[in-house]
């Protein structure tokens, strides 16, 4: 007889990226297949309390789902969690967690700790690449060591932008030109991230990144195209395709992602020339072996104009999947349904478990 696995989804956490983790659990707890999974529903509030949540999943995504949680025994979640370290395998009350859990706290290697010491397969990469994938920078220099090029950056501290902030400035405007991006080294979702044309709007971007993280990251401006394309796999990873984003604002921006969706456009595929796109597949796959990951990631990369050269932005190991999430889409087009990616995953965090 078919056993149905007990599948634990994650989703809420303490990161600026909390309601788009609701939209994504939402999404993903309504497409996976209920004769396949019983699904034990754990959300995290913004002050990083954990609850067990057995309602609507509807409520998820307008953070409703918290009023009905908060009056039970919230034991079961410790429960389910930690009898894994106790029980066997096949005792175990939780076959796999599914962490849906965007930027810190979530994306960033910790709760993927955590699940390496309950012993619990869990979807996704694993610590390292968690970790690397979202501090920015040492990304970049991986990136960099492996071949695959990446535009001009420098990293500042939050001590010495707050100690001495002209100075920092003084520093960037020595060392780029206007506009520049400011962004927080270890968040995603474009939280924080600002588009400096000018000195005041400088300053007010610095400002703004130092409320979501201690390390600042400058970029040079590119003139480019912005692309996305979706990796799959452990040892040997898939390449679902490359998506074109066109913005409805400036750039792609936290309200152009989750609030602003049906006026930017994600074309899919994006118009690429064949020998383009097995570019852009080997350079995306080079960048998901030489962090570690493994599960799943969503590379993002610029084409510039003038050159067509490619340059790396960044990688997401928890992307997004929103209704307008590009990850889920190129696959779906590749011919992986929603719930069949789900699947994959599952699939891929037990394997994954199994060779370690």
């Amino acid at each position: 007889m078919f056993k149905k696995l007990n599948v634990a989804v994650l989703f809420g956490g303490r990161s600026g990226e909390h309601e788009v983790s609701l939209m994504s659990a939402t999404n993903i707890i309504n497409a996976m297949d209920k004769e396949k999974y019983n699904i034990y529903m754990i959300g995290i509030t913004k002050e990083g309390k954990w609850m067990s949540y057995e309602g609507p999943v509807e409520k998820i995504q307008d953070g409703s789902w918290e009023r009905e949680a908060e009056n039970k025994d919230g034991s079961n979640i410790a429960n389910m969690l930690f009898s894994n370290i106790l029980a066997s395998d096949s005792n175990s009350i939780i076959d796999v967690v599914f962490p849906v859990l965007h930027g810190p706290h979530g994306e960033d290697g910790t709760v993927q700790g955590m699940m390496e010491v309950l012993n619990i397969p869990y979807v996704g990469c694993g610590v390292m690449g968690s970790a690397v994938g979202m501090d920015k920078e040492f990304s970049k220099i991986l990136f960099e060591r492996a071949g695959i090029g990446v535009g001009a950056y420098k990293v500042y501290y939050k001590h010495d932008i707050n100690g001495n902030v002209q100075s920092v400035v003084k520093d960037i405007e020595n060392n780029f030109s206007y506009p520049v991006f400011v962004k927080p080294v270890n968040m995603g979702s474009s939280v924080g991230i600002t588009k400096a044309h000018d000195r005041c709007e400088l300053i007010q971007a610095l400002i703004e990144a130092c409320k979501y993280d201690r390390k600042i990251m400058i970029e040079a401006f590119i003139d480019g195209r912005e692309l996305e394309c979706s990796v799959l796999g452990n040892n040997e990873p898939a390449f679902g395709g490359v998506g074109e984003i066109v913005p409805s604002h400036e750039f792609y921006d936290y309200v152009s992602k989750y609030y602003d969706g049906d006026n930017s456009r994600l074309i899919i595929p994006a118009q690429l020339s064949e020998e383009k796109v097995n570019e852009i597949k080997e350079i995306a796959i080079k960048a998901f072996k030489a962090i570690d990951c493994c599960g799943m990631a969503r590379v993002d990369l610029f084409m510039e104009k003038a050159t067509g050269r490619i340059l790396i932005n960044e990688i997401n190991t928890i992307p997004g999947f929103t209704r307008i999430s590009m990850y889920p889409k190129l696959w779906d087009v590749s011919g992986l349904s929603y719930s069949e990616l789900i699947d994959r995953l599952i699939e891929l965090a037990l394997e994954r478990h199994k060779d370690r």
